[in-house]
């Protein structure tokens, strides 16, 4: 991993943004800090994402007459494991190269480091998943734990590998999601 890709998932994780765009951003701001090669999806004309290679964002509206409200971004971590080019070139361009594989564990020490602290937080997928969460910034971190019996991973995903980030989710959720699915740490 070239420090430079490192300090693009800190710099998310740390403040909830990707190069400044926030998950509540419009599509023309996001489109203006990321640029315009994404791909758009409009299934019934009150849900978008556009996808920029390993991140999406998403936005939601009332009605075809309503302007569009951001909801949150993914960052499909997985997808460098495929090879090829699926860094965005804005991103690519100011933080150089990206390995195929971010360890998680790699990651939480970094942010430690920087006084940046993860919690963990049960969900649904484990434990071939684990969860985790970075409260200030709103930031879940989701990464491969297991394999489930018999599935084969596209493009050789390993065990502690991060899957993805995402932005917001809300100190609601997390309770939620810890009512639901049993207490960890906090």
């Amino acid at each position: 991993m070239t420090p430079h890709s490192l300090a693009f998932y800190t710099d998310v994780i740390r403040s909830g943004t990707v190069l400044g765009a926030k998950p509540t951003d419009s599509p023309d701001q996001v489109t203006a800090i990321l640029g315009s090669d994404f791909a758009e999806n409009s299934p019934d004309g009150r849900s978008m994402w556009r996808d920029y290679g390993m991140v999406e964002f998403f936005w939601g509206r009332e009605s075809r007459d309503h302007p569009w409200e951001g909801h949150h971004f993914t960052l499909q971590v997985h997808r460098l494991s495929w090879g090829g080019s699926v860094v965005n070139r804005e991103i690519r361009e100011r933080y150089g190269r990206f390995d195929r594989h971010l360890r998680f564990d790699k990651l939480e020490r970094l942010l430690a480091k920087r006084g940046v602290r993860m919690e963990d937080v049960p969900d649904s997928n484990a434990p071939v998943y684990s969860l985790h969460w970075q409260p200030v910034s709103q930031v879940s971190v989701m990464a491969f734990r297991s394999p489930e019996r018999g599935e084969r991973r596209r493009g050789g995903a390993r065990i502690g590998d991060v899957y993805a980030l995402s932005s917001s989710m809300s100190a609601e959720q997390v309770a939620w999601y810890r009512a639901r699915y049993g207490c960890q740490n906090a």
